[in-house]
């Protein structure tokens, strides 16, 4: 809304009240129309990840390794960092989202720019493509269980935060800034994930950087798996074979918009 008063805040301090000041909206979508095809592919991955109930059923190392990711992301911690962020690289890089001239890094911090102050974001995990040096992957844990805040809202500073960083990378080797684009993000609670397009474009940045309300609205579209058991959706996460089958349908899908 026009009237909510804006304040610089850094990503991590994002709830709803921004994404309204902002103009920002998150509208849920089912399979076929957020992932654009039906069936689901089949997720290239080994096999063992598709079979194996728990890590020591796998006969492949690599598969072994991942599983067992999967069972300390199930774990949450409130007194150190939980295994989300390495069970999400792991994922990543079974699934093969991870490929030349790609790099995964973990607890990426950016300046994020708003309300005429420079704040920052800080990134649990994002993939980054080193040709054109641009974030094009965001992953942010849902940690509201330790009393942290919405990670929708947390998870959308950051995608402005690595457009702005995009921009201000291509200007600094003689390229234009882009107009728009569309950042694929995950937000994952425990090894439970939801898919979202993030568009951001340079109106809503500019708006964002200088604290005013953006007459054009921000539509961000979001995918939550459907699950055999889903009101077991956190509790089972990827541990039950269909639900992992499920989710890792999902992924595969969402490969396509990593660009």
């Amino acid at each position: 809304m026009a009237n909510i008063i804006r304040s610089a805040k850094s990503g991590n301090e994002w709830t709803s009240n921004e994404l309204e000041a902002y103009n920002i909206r998150i509208v849920f979508q089912d399979a076929q129309t957020f992932f654009e095809e039906t069936p689901l592919p089949a997720p290239s991955i080994h096999q063992d990840i598709l079979t194996a109930p728990t890590a020591d059923d796998a006969a492949d190392d690599a598969s072994y390794n991942l599983l067992a990711q999967l069972d300390l992301a199930m774990m949450p911690s409130e007194s150190e960092e939980s295994a989300v962020n390495d069970f999400a690289v792991a994922l990543f890089r079974s699934l093969g989202y991870i490929h030349r001239p790609r790099a995964i890094r973990t607890r990426k911090e950016l300046r994020f720019f708003i309300c005429g102050e420079s704040k920052y974001a800080k990134l649990d995990v994002c993939i980054i493509d080193r040709d054109a040096n641009d974030i094009i992957l965001l992953v942010q844990e849902d940690k509201r269980f330790a009393g942290k805040r919405d990670p929708h809202a947390q998870l959308v500073a950051e995608a402005i935060a690595a457009f702005q960083d995009n921009n201000a990378r291509r200007l600094s080797v003689g390229l234009d800034p882009l107009d728009s684009k569309v950042i694929p993000g995950v937000i994952m609670v425990g090894t439970s994930p939801s898919f979202f397009k993030i568009s951001v474009t340079q109106e809503l940045t500019r708006c964002v950087e200088s604290g005013q309300f953006p007459h054009t609205p921000t539509i961000i579209t979001g995918h939550v798996p459907d699950i055999p058991r889903p009101n077991r959706r956190f509790s089972e996460g990827m541990k039950p074979l269909d639900n992992r089958r499920a989710i890792l349908q999902c992924y595969e899908a969402f490969k396509k918009f990593v660009v």
